[in-house]
């Protein structure tokens, strides 16, 4: 074999991309939206208020990076079907929306049910579908990458509500990455375990919660936002080109056992 018939490694590289990142206001979703830009993609930047995403805009055209934000809010399907399918279609998704109401099982009330249900669940379904249907729409592939959690494949403790909605995103995404794979568009999760973001300061604050998630981290710590950021730039990628209906998992060994 000669040098020029070596196979080459699939650029991770996202120049001539658009993403669309939910939920970048903060934490994953913004980290998210910072490791897209930095791999050349153009960035929208989306949140409940377009407020919140100005200075990651400002500081990421600093620079020299493609953003921009915009207001969405996954919970209002309808004006989010609106919003997506009045823009260019998307090349990559990441949707990193999301909320807990942690408590135990037997406390748990409807309305919190129904809270994290329509963000974690709902909201991410039908965005996740309209994005899709823009791409289907257009002939183009796409990669859409929905935040889960290791949650999603096990369970714990104060978390019956959030640990059931990003286990049926795993449903969802399986069935999504069946359907759309002949359009060449992947659909994967990445699932993190607990990382500090400000979702997280109610169970990092909990003595008895940090115990048991340093004893089930394998890797003896706690995530940070930067460990999603290389996972989330590989899916978008080429690099990840047969890649799709997965789950990425970023536990530290959390599922392992």
């Amino acid at each position: 074999m000669t040098a020029a018939t070596l196979p080459r490694t699939p650029s991770f590289r996202l120049e001539g991309k658009t993403a669309l990142v939910v939920g970048a206001s903060s934490g994953i979703g913004q980290a998210a939206a910072v490791a897209l830009a930095e791999a050349g993609a153009q960035v929208t930047l989306a949140a409940r208020s377009a407020d919140k995403l100005d200075g990651t805009v400002r500081q990421l055209a600093d620079l020299g990076f493609s953003a921009r934000s915009l207001m969405l809010d996954v919970q209002d399907v309808e004006a989010t079907e609106r919003i997506v399918a009045s823009l260019d279609p998307f090349d990559i998704l990441v949707n990193s929306a999301g909320l807990a109401r942690h408590g135990p099982a037997v406390d748990t009330v409807p309305s919190d049910f129904d809270a994290v249900v329509g963000i974690n669940l709902r909201g991410a379904y039908f965005l996740t579908r309209a994005v899709a249907k823009r791409l289907i729409a257009s002939r183009r592939p796409g990669s859409l990458i929905n935040i889960s959690s290791q949650m999603a494949h096990v369970g714990g403790i104060d978390r019956a509500v959030y640990s059931a909605t990003k286990h049926a995103v795993e449903g969802f995404t399986k069935s999504m990455a069946i359907e759309w794979g002949s359009h060449g568009i992947r659909v994967n999760t990445i699932c993190p375990t607990f990382i500090r973001t400000p979702l997280a300061e109610q169970t990092f604050a909990n003595p008895d919660r940090v115990r048991w998630i340093k004893e089930k981290i394998k890797l003896g710590r706690v995530g940070e936002v930067e460990d999603i950021m290389g996972p989330v730039t590989f899916l978008a990628s080429d690099a990840a080109a047969m890649i799709t209906g997965t789950a990425l998992m970023v536990d530290g060994g959390w599922t392992a056992d």
